[in-house]
């Protein structure tokens, strides 16, 4: 599959961009040279098959791993050997894949652990505004995180990493192991994320899901960007639906 030439519009302020990255897990290079950019505002998704490189891209945008090669930069600064607690602090948010909430901990104590870089006060604000976003972690503020079903899991996941106000929210699967109808209820949450002004750079096996909300995307294979275009044309892609989105 060629790689599409992103359009040339007047576009709005460049807050994160990847140059030529390359990451390594020990000797395994498993990002060869990934560039791309998120402006302000968007919802930008990331698809490709398991391995393709997607997980990796947000771990060294939000410092979990760090680039052998290549730049991060965030707002324009360069970010590339940041460590992660200071990305926070700067405005990078990140959910990663497999909720990673604390089990132990009530609903309102794991929010309370993403807001860190708050005042009390603004802590307390914060919660409150999640509780608005998210009506059932309300109900649920007294119980564990355990005992929680998949889905409020997952809202606990994406509101624990709004707690920190971040200006870019890195989603890492969001939808994965839900029902179809609490998939359909993340993805509403995340345009309304989107809708009260912070930035999102999702990743998603659900790739007609991820394209339906987003305004553009990249595809990568094997630690490469192989496409990118506006979501609507890769939708409409051929190599994308047979690959993605599951048409013959």
């Amino acid at each position: 599959m060629a790689i599409a030439t992103e359009p040339r519009t007047s576009a709005p302020e460049l807050v994160l961009e990847l140059q030529n990255v390359h990451t390594y897990y020990g000797r395994i290079r498993a990002l060869q040279g990934v560039s791309l950019e998120v402006r302000k505002g968007e919802i930008v998704t990331l698809i490709g098959a398991n391995g393709a490189g997607k997980t990796t891209i947000l771990k060294t945008i939000s410092g979990l791993l760090h680039a052998r090669e290549g730049q991060v930069r965030f707002q324009g600064a360069d970010i590339t050997q940041r460590a992660a607690h200071d990305l926070v602090k700067l405005g990078i948010g990140h959910a990663p894949e497999g909720r990673r909430i604390f089990s132990r901990l009530t609903v309102y104590e794991n929010l309370q652990m993403g807001a860190f870089t708050r005042t009390r006060a603004e802590a307390q604000e914060d919660v409150e505004r999640m509780y608005s976003l998210f009506p059932r972690l309300r109900e649920r503020s007294r119980q564990q995180g355990g005992s929680l079903s998949g889905g409020e899991q997952q809202m606990l996941a994406v509101a624990r990493a709004l707690m920190s106000r971040p200006s870019v929210l890195l989603l890492d699967e969001p939808s994965l192991g839900l029902a179809p109808i609490l998939i359909q209820e993340v993805f509403s949450i995340i345009q309304e994320i989107n809708t009260r002004g912070t930035t999102v750079l999702l990743v998603e096996q659900n790739a007609l899901q991820a394209l339906n909300i987003a305004q553009r995307g990249y595809v990568l294979q094997t630690g490469r960007v192989i496409k990118a275009d506006t979501a609507d044309r890769l939708a409409a892609d051929p190599d994308v639906r047979r690959a993605y989105l599951g048409e013959i």
